[in-house]
């Protein structure tokens, strides 16, 4: 059980930084397992796209078995993108670490998102609170497991880098392993949060704004690069797209950028799980 977890800390402390994709379903992480790809991380926004569902509307159950399914899809490690969690209190978040560690996860990330648009972001005080709960919960399993905690305000128009920056340290304080704010679009930013922190720091790549390459952001001090929904998008666009060239064209060029069967089963020989 514990080998996994290993492996995905060992990756946060080796020199340079590390790419974590995040697959939408079992085909599409086993395909970035084949091409060498050493962890994996859920998106909980191509979850719910797969699921026809607007994101943050999956249930729990939903998101369990999702995640669940990833974790058998491969031997890496995986880490699970929880949103907020299974509730808004500390306890509930404690709770959301367990639940994670049970069915096999190597890590997962929580975010000081409320899931209210009208109120997005939790109280300072709260968010601490939830984090440390967290914190505490993860360092009492039997075996290891890493918890990236989140600062969303860039994603909720609160581009308050001072802020940002607070909750990120008092996330540290409170044990957090990585520290992840989205969002944040030039690399003076991103080198201003790396170096303000001690632990880890995670970017996502994919979003709309300015896109860094791996040596770039490793520069500034990244460790790992994630790219949140943007591949699950990327592959819808390209649906999209084709039913669209059907629909008012009535043609099918878009065939010409299909895959071929023979290297698509390719990523998939030996996997008759």
């Amino acid at each position: 059980m514990d080998k996994q977890p290993r492996a995905f800390r060992k990756l946060h402390e080796g020199p340079g930084a590390f790419i974590i994709p995040n697959p939408w379903d079992i085909g599409t992480a086993r395909i970035l397992a084949a091409m060498g790809f050493e962890a994996l991380a859920t998106t909980s926004a191509g979850m719910a796209f797969s699921l026809g569902l607007a994101e943050g509307a999956v249930s729990r159950e939903a998101t369990l078995g999702h995640c669940r399914q990833i974790v058998k899809a491969t031997p890496l490690p995986v880490s699970a993108d929880l949103e907020k969690g299974f509730g808004d209190s500390p306890e509930s978040a404690a709770e959301t670490i367990r639940i994670a560690a049970e069915i096999g996860l190597a890590g997962c990330s929580l975010e000081d998102h409320t899931g209210d648009r009208g109120d997005p972001i939790y109280d300072f005080g709260l968010a601490v609170e939830r984090i440390q709960a967290a914190c505490e919960a993860a360092r009492s399993l039997p075996h290891d497991f890493v918890l990236t905690a989140r600062c969303e305000n860039f994603l909720w128009d609160r581009p308050d880098l001072d802020d940002t920056i607070k909750r990120l340290q008092a996330f540290e304080a409170a044990g957090a392993d990585v520290l992840y704010a989205p969002g944040l679009h030039d690399l003076d930013t991103i080198r201003t949060v790396c170096d303000a922190v001690s632990k880890p720091v995670n970017v996502v790549m994919g979003m709309p704004g300015a896109t860094f390459g791996m040596q770039d952001l490793a520069e500034v001090g990244v460790k790992r690069i994630s790219v949140g929904s943007a591949l699950a998008r990327l592959a819808f666009g390209a649906f999209v797209q084709a039913a669209r060239e059907m629909r008012k064209d009535g043609t099918f060029r878009f065939s010409e950028q299909a895959m071929g069967f023979a290297e698509l089963e390719g990523f998939f020989a030996g996997d008759g799980q």
